[in-house]
């Protein structure tokens, strides 16, 4: 989809916005079976023709849905120490996890839909492309050793908690995100994801 089919203006935007919305719901209430270019046609009140021409099927629909996700203006928190920012970025995770059935849903989703895994991996190689500034700062404190891998750090982090909250089905533990943090700040520390 090109940027221009996924950012419209005008009454283009107001569709995509009530189809866009509507494929949310529909896969929070009632889970990824449910979803057709119908069911979200009907729930929108968009004509089907309308959504078949521009998201084809619901892959499309998902993909559409994460590329909006991605395409805002979050950076991660700076809190002066790298074991900080960690347990700031985990614990907006956990919210998400928690707090926002939509996120589980979608990634459950992705394991259904071709399209939705490629864009739900686009969006988390983008988040922590972002997220790479807090690992650059922590080495120009002298926290962590130059040549650390962020994309490796950022990992051992927040995997815990999707280990925990998506996979496991665990109840939430206030704790976890500092733990996971500490732990991988820990390995940081002690060079455990260097490349040299």
């Amino acid at each position: 989809m090109t940027d221009r089919a996924r950012r419209p203006g005008g009454r283009s935007a107001t569709v995509r916005r009530r189809v866009l919305d509507a494929t949310l719901a529909q896969l929070v209430q009632h889970g990824y079976d449910s979803l057709s270019i119908d069911v979200v046609a009907e729930r929108s009140g968009v004509h089907r023709t309308t959504v078949y021409r521009r998201w084809r099927d619901v892959g499309g629909l998902l993909a559409d849905v994460l590329n909006e996700a991605a395409d805002d203006a979050w950076l991660p928190p700076d809190t002066g120490t790298l074991e900080g920012d960690l347990v700031a970025v985990n614990r907006e995770i956990c919210t998400a996890l928690t707090d926002e059935p939509v996120t589980v849903a979608l990634i459950a989703a992705s394991f259904r839909s071709g399209q939705a895994a490629e864009a739900l991996r686009a969006f988390w190689t983008e988040r922590y492309d972002r997220c790479a500034g807090l690992v650059r700062r922590a080495v120009e404190r002298g926290e962590i050793p130059a040549g650390t891998d962020a994309y490796r750090l950022l990992i051992a982090a927040t995997a815990p908690l999707y280990h925990e909250l998506v996979l496991l089905r665990s109840a939430a533990d206030a704790r976890l995100p500092e733990i996971a943090a500490r732990g991988a700040a820990t390995a940081a520390r002690a060079g455990a994801f260097t490349t040299r």
